[in-house]
């Protein structure tokens, strides 16, 4: 008769979920920043100089307009606070409420800006954009993309979000708080290829109609 092998059992350690509360303790401890996504921590990675450059206009063309008025702009130093239990750190926000100096983390955020990259692009319209709509201070999120100027608006509407398209020459409009701003002017000191003209002259010349 022949023997029959036998495999003895394998105990597979099986991360056990995070909470967010377990999440800010251990971040605190830690050199690089991280997301939480509501199970576990995501390291931040570093971004390009088109992606530096957008979030400094974002910044200028934010922060002189909102002086004096109740809401204020911060940059990706911040986190929020989305959903219910996930941390992200947009590359930028706006929030209409106070908040004591030594706070790292915005409960808030009225209007939500995410400068899209390749690899997180697919992650901030869809994983993101649920996360914000289910946020119920966030009134807009705006996707910035980086390789021309374009934005995909989200804004908030009875059913979820409404979403718009913005190019070049459109405006970027944000009643919550007040302003309206051009959408190039977030992509001030940048330069982008523009696809060449159709090149006509060799194109065979159609026959004459009857």
């Amino acid at each position: 008769m022949r023997n029959r092998a036998t495999i003895p059992a394998m105990n597979l350690a099986v991360p056990r979920p995070m909470s967010l509360t377990q999440f800010l303790a251990w971040e605190e401890r830690q050199e690089l920043r991280y997301e939480f996504d509501g199970t576990r921590p995501i390291a931040m990675v570093g971004g390009t100089r088109a992606h530096a450059a957008i979030q400094r206009n974002l910044a200028f063309a934010l922060t002189g307009r909102l002086r004096g008025k109740p809401c204020q702009f911060f940059g990706s130093d911040l986190k929020i606070k989305a959903a219910e239990n996930s941390c992200r750190y947009p590359d930028g926000i706006v929030t209409c409420t106070g908040g004591e100096n030594a706070s790292t983390i915005v409960s808030d955020p009225v209007v939500i800006f995410e400068v899209l990259s390749p690899s997180t692009a697919a992650n901030d319209r869809i994983v993101k954009a649920r996360e914000y709509q289910a946020t119920p201070s966030a009134q807009r999120y705006v996707m910035l993309e980086q390789d021309g100027v374009s934005a995909t608006v989200y804004a908030r509407a009875q059913d979820g979000w409404s979403v718009l398209v913005l190019t070049d020459n459109d405006t970027l409009d944000m009643p919550e708080i007040g302003l309206s701003i051009p959408l190039a002017e977030f992509y001030e000191g940048l330069s982008f290829e523009t696809a060449p003209a159709e090149d006509n002259e060799n194109d065979p010349t159609p026959p004459a109609g009857a």
